[in-house]
Formats: C-alpha cells, sequence, structure tokens
C-alpha cells in the first residue's frame, strides 16, 4: 500500500474511479431519497444509513470475490444469437424492478386520495419492505459498479479506497437530497422519471446495447436545474 502512495499513476487512478463511482452512485442515492420518503423521517434516517452501509458492504464483498466476478461475465445461455450472463440477467431484472417500482410509486402519486389515511398503519412491515428493496437494488447497482471498476484499475486496494470514498460522499448528500425529494412533490415525481430511465438503461445493458450514462446523467443533470428554477420561483412568489 505505501508503494501505491508513492506512485503518481496510483493516484490518478484513485482520482478517476472515485469520480467515476460518485457519478455511478448517483443512481442509488436518487432510490434511497424516493423509496424512504414514504415512511416516517427517523424511519427514513435509518432506512437511508442501513442502505448506505449496505452499498458499502456489497461493493468491497464484490471487489473481494474479482475472479467469481470476472466468471459471471461469461454467457450462459444463448437466445436470438445473443449471450447472456448472469450480469446480464441481473441487470435486466434490476432494470425491471427498478420501472416496475417507479411506475408503482408514480401512480401513488398521481392517484394519493385512493392512499390517504392508510399510509403508516403498519410502520414496522413497511420499514422491513423497504429495506429488501434496498438490499436488491443494492445489489444491482454494486455489481453494475465494480464491473465498471474492474476494467479501469488491477490495484484492489485502489478500488476499496475509491468506494470508500465514493460511499461517504453518497452518505453525506443522501440526507438534504431524501429531505428535498420530500418537501417538494414535483421533484419527487421527477425522480420517478429518473428511475424509470435509470431502469431502462440497466435493461439495455443486459441485452448487450450500451446507453452512455454521459447522456442520462446530462438529462437528470438539465432536469434537475429546470426544476431548482421553478423551485425558486415557487419561493419567490410566496415571499412577495
Amino acid at each position: 500500500m505505501i508503494e501505491l502512495l508513492s506512485r503518481p499513476e496510483a493516484w490518478a487512478a484513485l482520482l478517476t474511479l472515485t469520480a467515476l463511482e460518485i457519478v455511478l452512485g448517483i443512481d442509488n442515492v436518487i432510490f434511497l431519497s424516493v423509496i424512504v420518503a414514504r415512511i416516517p423521517e427517523p424511519q427514513a434516517t435509518r432506512a437511508r444509513q442501513i442502505g448506505l452501509a449496505l452499498a458499502l458492504v456489497f461493493r468491497i464483498l464484490l471487489l473481494s470475490l474479482l475472479v467469481w466476478l470476472i466468471g459471471m461475465t461469461a454467457p450462459v445461455f444463448s437466445f436470438g444469437g445473443n449471450g447472456f450472463s448472469w450480469r446480464d440477467i441481473i441487470l435486466i431484472g434490476g432494470g425491471l424492478f427498478l420501472i416496475a417500482k417507479a411506475t408503482h410509486e408514480i401512480h401513488g402519486e398521481v392517484e394519493a386520495r385512493d392512499n390517504d389515511g392508510g399510509e403508516g398503519a403498519r410502520p414496522r412491515s413497511a420499514f422491513f419492505w423497504v429495506i429488501v428493496q434496498i438490499i436488491v437494488i443494492d445489489m444491482v447497482f454494486s455489481l453494475d459498479s465494480i464491473i465498471t471498476a474492474i476494467g479501469m484499475s488491477q490495484d484492489l486496494e485502489i478500488m476499496i479506497a475509491a468506494v470508500i470514498i465514493a460511499c461517504l460522499i453518497m452518505y453525506v448528500s443522501s440526507g438534504p437530497v431524501a429531505r428535498f425529494v420530500a418537501e417538494h412533490p414535483t421533484t419527487k415525481m421527477l425522480a420517478l422519471a429518473f428511475l424509470v430511465l435509470i431502469g431502462v438503461a440497466l435493461v439495455a445493458d443486459g441485452f448487450q446495447f450500451h446507453i452512455p450514462r454521459g447522456y442520462i446523467y446530462f438529462a437528470i443533470a438539465f432536469s434537475a436545474a429546470v426544476e431548482m428554477f421553478n423551485v425558486l420561483a415557487k419561493r419567490n412568489r410566496r415571499g412577495a
């Protein structure tokens, strides 16, 4: 490890990989912000902390199983002339789960009248279900993130350091993002639309049709900037 710290290329790899992990962690933060919005604040904070801790554990665990993880990219069956690996199957399943979950949440927001008075009736079961969903999606995002990291660096110490730094930044940013989403319904709807977009990208990756993440993150950043101006405009009108 001391030798790595003395190599400029190791620092360059660490900075590049950390930036990549932070960008890939945006999906995780958006999902956590949306999924915890339906449970009370103390439980939401606990669920967010558990989710981010699991994200860190899953990523480090996958890094420690590099040989097994690389084997997951080998085709296990073919369909329509295309080979599908376990990674592809997990990405397709995770993408479909995201699309279904986001669609269900959008329906719940639009038909909110039907849920009035029913929400919060079983806080323990709601908390448990939130944790289960966080575990499922953490596994999917961790797999995608770590397989990408493996292609950029061969040093396990650098990859673990980048993952830890990225998860710390995710932890710091997740609280404010979750509160902002919970306080602004239109922002929550936008976040749910992002989850549908991310789900489609994961399914496409599973079918070997890669959608450059730069396009997706640019769309997210542009839409978020427009929504931020809308929030500021509403606040100024109330102040006037």
